[in-house]
Protein backbone atom coordinates (compact mmCIF):
# COMPACT_ATOMS: atom_id res chain seq x y z
CA UNK A 1 0.00 0.00 0.00
CA UNK A 2 2.71 1.92 0.70
CA UNK A 3 4.24 2.20 -2.92
CA UNK A 4 0.56 3.54 -3.88
CA UNK A 5 0.06 6.83 -1.54
CA UNK A 6 3.93 7.46 -2.46
CA UNK A 7 2.75 7.21 -6.31
CA UNK A 8 -0.66 9.51 -5.37
CA UNK A 9 1.75 12.11 -3.63
CA UNK A 10 4.53 12.45 -6.87
CA UNK A 11 1.57 12.58 -9.36
CA UNK A 12 0.28 15.05 -7.48
CA UNK A 13 3.41 16.76 -6.72
CA UNK A 14 4.00 16.90 -10.64
CA UNK A 15 0.51 18.06 -11.23
CA UNK A 16 0.98 21.17 -8.57
CA UNK A 17 3.94 21.86 -10.09
CA UNK A 18 2.97 21.52 -13.95
CA UNK A 19 -0.08 24.22 -12.97
CA UNK A 20 2.88 26.62 -11.34
CA UNK A 21 5.00 26.81 -14.21
CA UNK A 22 2.23 27.28 -16.54
CA UNK A 23 1.17 30.22 -14.40
CA UNK A 24 4.41 31.66 -14.36
CA UNK A 25 5.05 31.46 -17.90
CA UNK A 26 1.58 33.28 -18.82
CA UNK A 27 2.84 35.88 -16.86
CA UNK A 28 5.37 35.99 -18.69
CA UNK A 29 3.82 36.46 -21.65
CA UNK A 30 3.89 40.05 -23.69
CA UNK A 31 0.74 41.75 -23.15
CA UNK A 32 -1.76 41.64 -26.49
CA UNK A 33 -1.28 44.72 -28.43
CA UNK A 34 -4.95 46.10 -28.59
CA UNK A 35 -5.21 49.40 -30.72
CA UNK A 36 -8.64 51.44 -29.95
CA UNK A 37 -11.12 50.17 -32.42
CA UNK A 38 -12.09 52.01 -35.28
CA UNK A 39 -15.09 51.18 -36.74
CA UNK A 40 -14.70 53.49 -39.91
CA UNK A 41 -13.33 52.26 -43.53
CA UNK A 42 -10.72 55.11 -43.56
CA UNK A 43 -8.80 53.90 -40.76
CA UNK A 44 -5.04 52.52 -41.85
CA UNK A 45 -2.76 50.59 -39.79
CA UNK A 46 1.29 50.76 -39.73
CA UNK A 47 3.56 48.62 -37.35
CA UNK A 48 7.51 48.92 -37.31
CA UNK A 49 10.19 51.48 -36.21
CA UNK A 50 10.92 54.73 -36.15
CA UNK A 51 13.88 57.00 -35.33
CA UNK A 52 13.95 60.29 -34.52
CA UNK A 53 17.13 62.67 -34.36
CA UNK A 54 16.88 66.31 -33.46
CA UNK A 55 20.54 68.09 -34.31
CA UNK A 56 20.30 70.32 -31.04
CA UNK A 57 23.14 70.65 -28.67
CA UNK A 58 22.06 68.01 -26.76
CA UNK A 59 21.60 65.91 -29.72
CA UNK A 60 18.92 64.29 -28.68
CA UNK A 61 17.63 61.24 -30.05
CA UNK A 62 14.45 58.95 -29.89
CA UNK A 63 13.69 55.43 -31.24
CA UNK A 64 11.49 52.88 -30.74
CA UNK A 65 8.91 50.29 -32.35
CA UNK A 66 5.11 51.47 -33.08
CA UNK A 67 2.01 50.82 -33.91
CA UNK A 68 -0.27 53.67 -35.90
CA UNK A 69 -3.86 53.06 -36.37
CA UNK A 70 -6.78 55.45 -37.38
CA UNK A 71 -5.89 58.41 -39.33
CA UNK A 72 -5.04 62.21 -38.28
CA UNK A 73 -8.43 63.09 -36.73
CA UNK A 74 -8.69 60.38 -34.62
CA UNK A 75 -5.78 57.30 -33.59
CA UNK A 76 -3.57 55.59 -31.67
CA UNK A 77 0.07 55.25 -31.45
CA UNK A 78 1.82 52.51 -29.41
CA UNK A 79 5.40 52.87 -28.54
CA UNK A 80 7.33 49.74 -28.11
CA UNK A 81 10.95 49.28 -26.10
CA UNK A 82 13.44 46.45 -27.71
CA UNK A 83 11.84 43.82 -25.57
CA UNK A 84 8.43 44.24 -27.08
CA UNK A 85 6.51 46.13 -24.14
CA UNK A 86 4.48 48.91 -24.52
CA UNK A 87 6.14 52.02 -23.08
CA UNK A 88 3.48 54.67 -24.32
CA UNK A 89 0.20 54.89 -25.25
CA UNK A 90 -0.93 57.93 -27.63
CA UNK A 91 -4.67 58.65 -28.12
CA UNK A 92 -6.16 61.37 -29.96
CA UNK A 93 -9.96 62.72 -30.90
CA UNK A 94 -10.79 65.71 -32.17
CA UNK A 95 -11.61 67.09 -28.61
CA UNK A 96 -8.16 66.01 -27.50
CA UNK A 97 -5.34 63.56 -26.81
CA UNK A 98 -3.99 61.39 -23.61
CA UNK A 99 -0.61 59.81 -23.53
CA UNK A 100 -0.40 57.31 -20.89
CA UNK A 101 3.79 56.24 -20.05
CA UNK A 102 3.48 53.66 -17.42
CA UNK A 103 1.53 54.75 -14.58
CA UNK A 104 1.49 58.84 -15.39
CA UNK A 105 -1.15 59.99 -17.73
CA UNK A 106 -1.02 63.16 -19.32
CA UNK A 107 -4.35 64.53 -21.52
CA UNK A 108 -3.98 68.05 -23.79
CA UNK A 109 -6.24 69.46 -26.33
CA UNK A 110 -2.71 69.77 -28.11
CA UNK A 111 -1.73 66.35 -29.86
CA UNK A 112 1.88 68.49 -31.18
CA UNK A 113 2.36 69.01 -27.59
CA UNK A 114 1.82 65.38 -26.40
CA UNK A 115 4.10 64.13 -29.31
CA UNK A 116 6.75 66.70 -28.35
CA UNK A 117 6.52 65.42 -24.78
CA UNK A 118 6.43 61.47 -26.52
CA UNK A 119 9.71 62.21 -28.65
CA UNK A 120 10.99 65.44 -27.86
CA UNK A 121 10.24 66.75 -30.81
CA UNK A 122 6.77 67.80 -33.07
CA UNK A 123 6.04 65.73 -35.78
CA UNK A 124 3.58 66.66 -38.36
CA UNK A 125 0.82 63.86 -37.70
CA UNK A 126 -1.60 64.64 -40.53
CA UNK A 127 1.43 64.33 -43.07
CA UNK A 128 2.71 61.12 -41.29
CA UNK A 129 -0.50 59.25 -42.45
CA UNK A 130 -0.01 60.57 -45.70
CA UNK A 131 3.54 59.93 -46.00
CA UNK A 132 2.37 56.45 -44.93
CA UNK A 133 0.61 55.89 -47.95
CA UNK A 134 3.19 57.20 -50.70
CA UNK A 135 1.46 60.48 -50.77
CA UNK A 136 4.23 63.82 -50.72
CA UNK A 137 1.93 65.98 -48.69
CA UNK A 138 3.81 68.97 -47.68
CA UNK A 139 4.66 70.48 -44.89
CA UNK A 140 6.39 74.04 -43.88
CA UNK A 141 10.03 73.40 -42.85
CA UNK A 142 10.11 69.95 -43.58
CA UNK A 143 11.28 67.70 -47.12
CA UNK A 144 10.44 64.10 -47.39
CA UNK A 145 11.87 60.95 -49.17
CA UNK A 146 9.70 58.55 -50.40
CA UNK A 147 11.54 56.78 -52.70
CA UNK A 148 11.65 53.49 -50.74
CA UNK A 149 8.30 53.66 -49.55
CA UNK A 150 7.40 50.56 -51.69
CA UNK A 151 10.12 48.70 -49.76
CA UNK A 152 8.73 50.27 -46.68
CA UNK A 153 11.09 53.10 -45.78
CA UNK A 154 10.61 56.38 -45.01
CA UNK A 155 12.47 59.74 -44.91
CA UNK A 156 11.31 63.22 -43.55
CA UNK A 157 13.77 66.01 -42.80
CA UNK A 158 13.45 69.49 -40.74
CA UNK A 159 15.21 72.26 -41.44
CA UNK A 160 12.86 74.55 -40.17
CA UNK A 161 11.93 75.87 -37.45
CA UNK A 162 15.06 74.84 -35.09
CA UNK A 163 16.98 72.39 -34.19
CA UNK A 164 16.88 70.32 -37.63
CA UNK A 165 15.38 66.98 -36.93
CA UNK A 166 15.50 63.67 -38.70
CA UNK A 167 12.60 61.20 -39.06
CA UNK A 168 13.23 57.82 -39.87
CA UNK A 169 10.81 55.38 -40.32
CA UNK A 170 11.23 51.30 -41.41
CA UNK A 171 7.71 49.31 -41.83
CA UNK A 172 6.96 45.97 -40.60
CA UNK A 173 6.54 43.72 -43.84
CA UNK A 174 2.99 42.99 -43.30
CA UNK A 175 2.57 47.13 -42.91
CA UNK A 176 3.82 47.72 -46.53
Amino acid sequence: MKPITQLRKTWLTLLICGAISSTLLTGCALPERQLTPDATATSQHWSGRMALQVQDSQQQSFSAGFELQGRPESGTLLVFNPLGSIIARLQWTPVGATLQQGEQITTSDSLPELITRLTGNDIPVAALFDWLQGKDTAVTGWKTDLSRISEGRLRADRSSPPPEASLRIVLDQESR
